[in-house]
């Protein structure tokens, strides 16, 4: 048996990831501890309070990857976003209107997608992307993704998203690639 195997992932609504906000926030601190993201227990903290403001959302998606014994191994989440998002406001040349047309359905942000190191390169990672986007509506699936993180930067590729822009997702953030997955070519 493979390590994917002794994996389950639970697709969860807003309210079901604020009942497990502990586990998501296991994943998180660890992953995003390493370099080069090298979070410290504030940022850490500071993420989760945005976490909990996000699992409010009526449409906040959300997917926790556990071992059979419970340990929790991975997580993923996110939300369509809405048509005031500054999301396309953090890019480093500015992009079409067409580009950030929003309607609050057109496209599914992913927040998060992290998996802890033991159980990385088992695709826990595709099996979370996978589940948090299983019943969205939304045309595309936007996500920032450092260029200094080949592998992940090389999994996302591999799904299919393809590199629209850079940008300071955040003030005081390092440049990132913002990547989107064309739902419509996926499925079509």
């Amino acid at each position: 048996m493979t390590v994917s195997e002794t994996i389950a992932v639970e697709r969860m609504d807003g309210s079901a990831a604020a009942q497990t906000e502990a586990e998501f926030r296991l994943v998180y601190a660890e992953v995003f501890a390493e370099e080069p993201y090298e979070e410290t227990p504030e940022s850490v903290d500071e993420n989760f309070r945005r976490f909990r403001s996000q699992v409010r959302k009526a449409t906040f998606r959300g997917a926790l990857a556990r071992t059979t014994g419970g340990e929790p191994v991975g997580i993923a989440y996110g939300y369509p976003l809405s048509p005031s998002t500054g999301w396309w406001d953090r890019f480093t040349t500015p992009v079409s209107q067409e580009l950030r047309r929003e309607d609050g359905r057109r496209t599914f942000g992913l927040m998060e997608l992290a998996v802890r190191a033991p159980w990385r390169r088992q695709h826990v990672a595709l099996r979370l992307h996978q589940a948090v986007l299983a019943d969205t509506t939304a045309e595309r699936v936007l996500l920032n993704a450092r260029p200094d993180v080949e592998a992940a930067r090389a999994a996302y590729q591999s799904w299919g998203y393809r590199k629209v822009g850079e940008a300071h997702p955040w003030d005081g953030a390092d440049l990132h690639d913002v990547m989107m997955l064309d739902l419509r070519r996926e499925g079509g």
